[in-house]
């Protein structure tokens, strides 16, 4: 099914067909995972799912750092949370927070389908409410809640991290909005101070990198707590 990009260009159906092509490949998809976006489809959640190769791309990196707990700030309907869960070793765990009861009811059905109650804690509410509670650290964090937020989430997953714990950020690009200083969207001026926050934090070590696919152009952030 082809998704709707969120920064859509002339290039776009030429970017899907290579992210098609890609996940046929190197993230192929079953059926745990298509009920999850049918069910997120059939709930009204909004296609903000994110792309397969980027769910592959997350699990890799759990796999590299070797994380056995992994902090995901936006559930939306569990989508990239299943891709994460399945990349851990026994007795690893995601905590995943959302603050839609909506999205939470979709997620939470998708998890059970999958048979991932075990390994994945969803919290629902508020985001800068539930962070307090949690028990640190966290070997992986990936932070795609709402924007304007990003600026407390980035010092919140500071404070649950360790020396080597990895930090991802989704959706900093924004059509390429993010580089005018100018702009007066809160979720532009949420990633510009997130970013700024990464940039000036002694603690951090980070690159972003811009990406085209199905979901149009935007991008990701990477950052790793120094030793």
């Amino acid at each position: 099914m082809m998704r709707i990009p969120d920064y859509p260009s002339a290039d776009s159906t030429r970017w899907s067909k290579v992210d098609e092509y890609f996940a046929d490949l190197l993230a192929p998809t079953d059926d745990h995972l298509r009920a999850t976006l049918k069910e997120n489809d059939a709930s009204g959640l909004p296609a903000h799912d994110v792309s397969a190769t980027q769910g592959k791309m997350l699990g890799l990196f759990a796999r590299m750092v070797g994380a056995k707990r992994i902090l995901e700030i936006g559930t939306l309907g569990a989508y990239s949370t299943i891709w994460m869960a399945r990349a851990l070793p026994p007795g690893g765990k995601v905590v995943t927070i959302e603050f839609n009861e909506t999205h939470a009811g979709a997620a939470r059905r998708n998890i059970e389908r999958a048979g991932l109650n075990d390994v994945i804690d969803l919290h629902v509410g508020k985001a800068l409410d539930i962070l307090p509670t949690l028990a640190a650290p966290f070997d992986m964090i990936f932070i795609d809640a709402d924007k304007p937020n990003n600026p407390h989430y980035i010092r919140w997953a500071l404070q649950l991290s360790r020396p080597g714990t990895i930090i991802v950020g989704d959706n900093v690009v924004r059509g390429g909005a993010v580089a005018d200083p100018a702009s007066d969207d809160a979720n532009v001026k949420g990633v510009r101070e997130f970013l700024e926050i990464i940039a000036s934090e002694p603690r951090l070590d980070a690159t972003a990198i811009q990406t085209v696919g199905e979901k149009g152009w935007d991008g990701f952030s990477l950052a790793i707590v120094r030793e």
